[in-house]
C-alpha cells in the first residue's frame, strides 16, 4: 500500500474491539474516522486517546443498519480527510438465547446490525474505496463451534463470511483486498453482556494458550491486513483465537 493512502474508517469504534482499531490505525499512520451509533463521549474519548499519542482522527455518528447514513458517514470522512483507503466493518451486536426463545425483535436488531450494516459498508465501500485499498469485515470464530444460544450471531457473521469471499473477487481488478477476520473470546463488554461466570470459565478452559483474547490481539491483525506487507491476502478468513478452533 502506498505511502498516500492514509484514510480509514472504523465502524463501531467508540470501545472494546472497535476503539482498539482505531487506535492501531491511527498508530500506522492512518487518519482514522471513530464512527459510533450512540456513544458520543466514548467515541470522543477515543479521538482525545489518538490525537494525545500523535495521531489524526474524528468522530461521526452514524447507524450502519440505515445505507443513507453509511453514505453520509463516507461524505463526511471524505470532507474531512480526503478518499478513503481502509474500511473496517467492525460494529456488530449479540443476542444470546436458544433459538426457540429469540425474540422478532432481538432477530431483527441482530441482523440489521450485523448484516445489513456490514452489507451497507461492504457496498459503499466497493464503490468509494480508493483504488489498493482495503475492505476488512470482523466475523466470528463461533462459526465452526456452534455453540448452543448464539444461533443468530452465528448466521450473520457466517452471511459476511459469504460477502466477504464474493465481494473480493469483485474488486480484485481494482486491487482493493477483502477480508475478514474472526476472533475467539475477547474480554469486551459485548463478550460478557448474557454470559455468567460459569460460561465465560468454560470458554477460557477451551482456548488453548490459556487467556481471553484482548482487543489488541485483533487490532494487530487488522493492522497486517489494511498495511503493506497484507496487499496480496484476499477474500481470506483469518481465525484470532488463541488455537480454540
Amino acid at each position: 500500500m502506498s505511502d498516500t493512502l492514509r484514510t480509514a474508517i472504523v465502524t463501531g469504534a467508540s470501545r472494546g474491539i472497535g476503539a482498539a482499531l482505531a487506535r492501531r490505525l491511527a498508530v500506522d499512520g492512518f487518519r482514522t474516522v471513530v464512527n459510533y451509533a450512540s456513544s458520543a463521549s466514548e467515541a470522543e474519548a477515543v479521538v482525545a486517546a489518538i490525537e494525545a499519542a500523535g495521531g489524526s482522527a474524528i468522530a461521526l455518528r452514524a447507524d450502519v443498519a440505515d445505507p443513507s447514513a453509511v453514505a453520509d458517514l463516507f461524505d463526511r470522512a471524505e470532507a474531512v480527510f480526503g478518499p478513503v483507503d481502509v474500511l473496517v466493518n467492525n460494529a456488530g451486536i449479540s443476542a444470546i438465547a436458544p433459538l426457540a426463545a429469540v425474540t422478532d425483535d432481538d432477530f431483527q436488531r441482530v441482523v440489521a446490525v450485523n448484516l445489513t450494516g456490514a452489507f451497507n459498508g461492504m457496498r459503499e465501500g466497493a464503490r468509494r474505496v480508493r483504488d489498493g485499498g482495503r475492505i476488512i469485515n470482523l466475523s466470528t470464530s463461533l462459526i465452526g463451534a456452534y455453540l448452543p444460544a448464539h444461533g443468530v450471531y452465528v448466521a450473520t457473521k457466517a452471511a459476511v463470511e459469504g460477502l466477504t469471499h464474493v465481494l473480493a473477487k469483485e474488486l480484485g481488478s481494482r486491487r482493493v483486498t477483502v477480508n475478514a477476520v474472526a476472533p475467539g473470546p475477547v474480554g469486551t463488554e459485548l463478550f460478557y453482556a448474557g454470559r455468567s461466570p460459569e460460561m465465560v470459565q468454560r470458554l477460557v478452559a477451551d482456548i488453548p494458550l490459556g487467556r481471553l483474547g484482548e482487543p489488541d490481539d485483533i487490532a494487530r491483525v487488522v493492522s497486517f491486513l489494511a498495511g503493506p506487507d497484507g496487499g496480496w491476502v484476499s477474500g481470506q478468513v483469518i481465525k484470532a483465537n488463541g488455537g480454540r478452533n
